[in-house]
């Protein structure tokens, strides 16, 4: 009973949260905070390496369903364009931080909470495996995709190799997570059960953060009872 009145609350906020947001995007001169909120949280997410754990791709796809359902004010071509070409710039920076303090943030005692040495080393591996597509693969991989640009530039990774494969992975990434939302929110079934996807997304999003933090707290419990 409990947990069927909880699930209900959760739709019910939910609910209530993107009738604000549909609301929002369809109002003149307001729904360009969108634009702006979206942009920031890209930037954070893959500009700057403390914030692994930020889910910008299932914000993406929400919003590019908010684009598919605000009649017109929130242009996907505009989305898509603005978007990419921050996401490039973040993981440019993001790079250059690498590049040249890349041996001294990990140091760094309170940003080793956030940047955890596993997440620099799963980095590491799966650039190892796949090279300079790393950059690109890394786009579509939470935590992955914050730690892969830090980690080319801390290896010195050639400055035109990483633009290249950073241009085409910063793009693609955009392109298929605001493109699938807004093609999605275009089905009417989509649109009737929207509320309900869009919760499923975010619970899935975090789960990675939730199994990394479950795994590292078994981790430690084994060493301390050792």
């Amino acid at each position: 009973m409990l947990s069927t009145f909880t699930s209900l609350s959760l739709f019910g906020l939910f609910d209530q949260i993107n009738t604000i947001f549909k609301n929002f995007a369809q109002t003149p001169a307001t729904h360009i905070w969108i634009y702006v909120g979206l942009g920031a949280l890209i930037f954070i997410e893959t500009g700057l390496v403390i914030f692994p754990f930020l889910p910008g791709d299932s914000v993406l796809f929400f919003v590019g369903g908010l684009a598919a359902l605000s009649a017109g004010k929130l242009n996907i071509w505009l989305l898509i364009l603005v978007m990419g070409v921050i996401a490039f710039l973040a993981n440019l920076i993001n790079y250059e931080i690498g590049r040249r303090f890349g041996d001294v943030i990990p140091r760094i005692k309170w940003i080793s909470r956030i940047l955890k040495p596993q997440y620099i080393e799963e980095a590491h591996k799966f650039f190892e495996k796949w090279g300079s597509w790393a950059i690109f693969l890394g786009r579509f991989m939470p935590i992955i995709r914050t730690v892969v640009p830090f980690v080319a530039g801390t290896g010195k990774m050639p400055h035109k190799k990483f633009v290249l494969f950073n241009f085409l992975g910063g793009f693609s990434w955009v392109i298929v997570a605001l493109g699938a939302g807004y093609l999605l929110g275009t089905n009417a079934w989509v649109q009737s059960h929207f509320e309900i996807i869009m919760l499923a997304i975010v619970v899935i999003s975090l789960l990675p953060a939730v199994i990394g933090g479950f795994s590292s707290y078994i981790k430690n419990r084994k060493k301390a009872t050792s």
